[in-house]
Order: C-alpha cells, then structure tokens, then sequence
C-alpha cells in the first residue's frame, strides 16, 4: 500500500512539474513588444512663446519622441518616428498663439511615465476672446494637426491610428489612478456656458483594430477588427504589467461586452485619406476574427466622456506600453 501511495504522489509531482514546464514554455514563447516610444522615456520640449496680448510666457508643450528641445513656434509634427500625439497643442486663434498642456512628463525609477491631467484652460482678452476649455490629458497613436484654429469639432484635428496589420492577443503597461471628488461632469467649450454632465468621471484606455477602405470620393470606411476597452473606477498606485485581451471579430455576445467597447461608432474619429483631407472614418461592420487589420488605434485618456467634459482632478499615470502576441 505504501508503495501505491508513493507511486500516486509520485505521479501527480511528475504531473505538477509537467504542466508547470509546460506553462513556463507558454510564457517564453509568447511574443512581447513594445510599441516605439511607449517606454515614456524620451520626450520632446516644446518651448512655445504665447502671444503678448495674453502675457507673452514661455510655455513648456510635451510630445513623446527623441529627446529634444524646441524653440520656435512652428506647428509640430510627429519627430524621429514615434507614433504619439497628445491633447498637448499650440492653437492660433483671432491671431493669438496659446498653447494648452495636460500632459506631462513624470520622473519615475530610472526613467519618466506619462501623466495626463484634466484642467481647465482659458484664454481672455477683453473685446476680442473670451474662451474656458474643459481640457483632458490623452495620449493617443497617430497624429495632431497643428495649429489648433477654433474649438469646434476638436475630432477634425485628430488623425486618428497607425498603419498595423497584427494580431496581438493583449495590451500589457503600468498604471496609476487619481479620481476626482466630483459626482458630476463638467461641459466647457468655449462657446456656451459652463454646465453639470450628470455621471462620474473616469479614465479610460481604449484600443482598436480597423480594416480601412477609401471610396472614389475619398470618403474612408472600417470594419472593427479588433476590442478592448477598459475604465478605471477608483484612485489606486502603480499597478504594473496590467494586462487586457483584446477581442476579435462581433463581440456583442461576449460576456465581457460592455456598451463602451462601441465608442468608436458613438464618437467619430477623423483620418487622413489619400487625398490629404481630414474625413471621418465610419465604421460599417464588425469584422471577422480572420480578419486582418489595416489599421491599430490606442487611446490613454484621464476622462471618458469626449471632448470639453469631464473632472477637473482627475489623473492618468501610463508607463512601459506593450503588445502581447
């Protein structure tokens, strides 16, 4: 009996160390990389001297790229290929150059993270301009068109994705959370009064995956390929390797499905086509999970409700940013 007894557990050790061998081999083959940049390393300083009018200071504007100092007021675009754009821009409007930054670069360890805030920005001059912006921090991969000349229909100036034709399983990076202590949004676009959103406030991360297509007339068309929405609900310190599955193909009968993970379609986000204008792109379809991507869209924001709402206090902390394949 006790040599059956010691054949059993000798069996169910050779069983344990099996499967823990064969985990080990699972987590060496998968496939890790890590998005151009997202190390929140390096950034660039934009240094950009406001207008006289509204006081003539030197404003430090942040963009994720080869560390570097800027000094001239020309409209930026994305330097030494990094994929990032940021809500941080420098905006003409009536002949007056502002500038607004809402994200920041933050020393942590050896290296920086992102931090995005959500503030509000004004700029008055009496007789000529008199805007108040809700302003949220976002990180986002494509590109922002620059100068900012109105407030209207801030979406137009995002060209939204990157070219990507992968199929990661999962979005890996280290956060950390501040949440405001307001139970309601605030509304501030510049052109109507300051007003109470009902809701909370929270940060939110979201990724998509696109198959695009451009018609004759230059309008642009996408299938969702790929989901992953995710929103943070309360103030927590660093959490590190955070990971979220991305889902393919119609996921509204998934039990992870939320009504968030169809924002996309209940927010328009613009790209350039092929002609160089800025358009919508529509989303028609969910594709199929044998789908392959066109396009790869991720978003880091410290509010969820869309341009000029949200919490003033509010705070997204982002670092090491990864694709899991």
């Amino acid at each position: 009996m006790k040599m059956m007894r010691f054949g059993k557990v000798a069996s169910r050790g050779a069983l344990l160390c099996a499967l823990l061998c064969s985990m080990a081999v699972s987590a060496q083959e998968q496939n890790i990389q890590a998005i151009p940049f997202g190390n929140m390393d390096q950034w660039i300083d934009r240094q950009i001297k406001e207008s006289g009018i509204i006081g003539g200071e030197v404003k430090h504007v942040y963009a994720i790229g080869p560390s570097a100092t800027l000094t001239d007021n020309e409209a930026y675009r994305n330097m030494g290929g990094s994929p990032w754009a940021s809500s941080n821009v420098m905006a003409r409007v009536a002949g007056i150059t502002k500038t607004n930054t809402s994200v920041f670069p933050e020393k942590r360890g050896d290296g920086y993270c992102a931090r995005m805030d959500t503030r509000m920005e004004s700029v008055k001059v009496f007789g000529l301009v008199d805007i108040t912006v809700l302003a949220a921090g976002s990180i986002f991969l494509g590109e922002m068109q620059e100068p900012i000349r109105t407030t209207k229909n801030p979406m137009k100036t995002m060209d939204c994705g990157i070219p990507f034709s992968k199929k990661p399983i999962a979005i890996r990076f280290d956060y950390k959370v501040k949440m405001s202590d307001r139970e309601k949004r605030i509304r501030a676009t510049g052109f109507s009064r300051i007003k109470d959103i009902e809701g909370k406030d929270f940060p939110e991360v979201n990724l998509f995956l696109q198959k695009r297509w451009e018609d004759k007339d230059g309008n642009l068309y996408a299938k969702r390929v790929g989901t992953m929405v995710v929103r943070y609900y309360n103030t927590t310190d660093w959490r590190n390797d955070a990971t979220y599955a991305i889902m393919y193909g119609d996921i509204t009968g998934d039990p992870n499905y939320k009504p968030q993970m169809m924002r996309l379609q209940a927010q328009e986000r613009y790209a350039k086509n092929s002609k160089g204008e800025m358009v919508p792109v529509k989303e028609v379809a969910w594709g199929t999970p044998d789908d392959v991507p066109t396009h790869l869209l991720l978003q880091f924001t410290s509010s969820h409700g869309g341009a000029y709402i949200g919490s003033p206090g509010n705070s997204l902390w982002i670092d090491n940013v990864e694709l899991i394949y």
